[in-house]
């Protein structure tokens, strides 16, 4: 059995606290003095506060999508109803007008370019660009020539119809012209039908190339008269049609 004894706190290394005093003239500022007991106990300085970083994000470069002009894509164009390849090239300026048109959805359209059914999608592509480029170099050059000058008769408006329908791409020539005149009013420019089953339906045949008036608005050509009796107005839109239903004025030899 052990003995009594005192309880012993175990020993703890004390840090020993002295002042030192620094005179200075008389008067004393105690410094706290600290000392290990244990031998090789070093001073610690306090390590310097670190710099802070400034966390600096640098956005990632976005992704950079290539640059496509638009008049290289592969552009579309979606047949409505009452539309014709003629009134479509004409409508987005496709260079070489609706035969280009054509050719380019040959295809899709099949061996008939007159017969195009609604909700069919034609390519109409960078051929509206070249045109529409086409058309400014045609001003420009406008703007310096003179305008030509038609006389006031059938001669005259035949040519002037001519020069209408090149700056459209709408085929047909002199002789196919004048010879579909002859037949459908004799060179009158006011001519019309009042007996036929379009006359009977409120629609009768007008003007030099007997075009009735729903035909006219269809394919009235940009820049001539709305008056379908304008001789002018009346054969561009008539070779318009007939452009688009048989491919030429010059294909049409007989009622149409």
């Amino acid at each position: 059995m052990p003995g009594l004894g005192k309880h012993r706190r175990p020993k703890q290394r004390p840090i020993a606290r002295k002042l030192a005093f620094a005179g200075t003239g008389g008067a004393a500022l105690a410094l706290p003095l600290i000392s290990a007991t244990t031998a090789g106990a070093a001073v610690t300085q306090p390590a310097s506060a670190p710099a802070v970083k400034t966390a600096v994000k640098t956005a990632a470069p976005a992704a950079l999508k290539p640059a496509v002009e638009k008049a290289a894509l592969p552009l579309t164009y979606s047949v409505t109803v009452g539309d014709t390849l003629s009134k479509i090239a004409v409508e987005h300026a496709v260079s070489g007008g609706w035969q280009a048109l054509y050719e380019a959805n040959r295809t899709a359209i099949g061996a008939d370019p007159a017969i195009i059914r609604p909700g069919l999608k034609l390519s109409i592509g960078a051929a509206a660009k070249a045109a529409a480029a086409k058309a400014t170099g045609v001003q420009a050059v406008a703007a310096v020539k003179p305008a030509t000058t038609y006389a006031n008769n059938l001669d005259g408006w035949i040519r002037q119809s001519l020069d209408i329908m090149a700056r459209h791409g709408i085929p047909g020539s002199y002789n196919g012209i004048h010879r579909n005149v002859m037949r459908e009013s004799s060179g009158n420019p006011l001519a019309i039908n009042n007996w036929d089953s379009n006359a009977a339906a409120g629609i009768p045949s007008k003007g030099l190339l007997q075009v009735i008036d729903p035909t006219f608005r269809a394919y009235h050509v940009p820049g001539t008269s709305l008056d379908s009796y304008d001789p002018v107005a009346n054969i561009t839109a008539a070779c318009n049609y007939a452009a688009a239903r048989y491919g030429s004025i010059d294909n049409v030899n007989g009622a149409y």
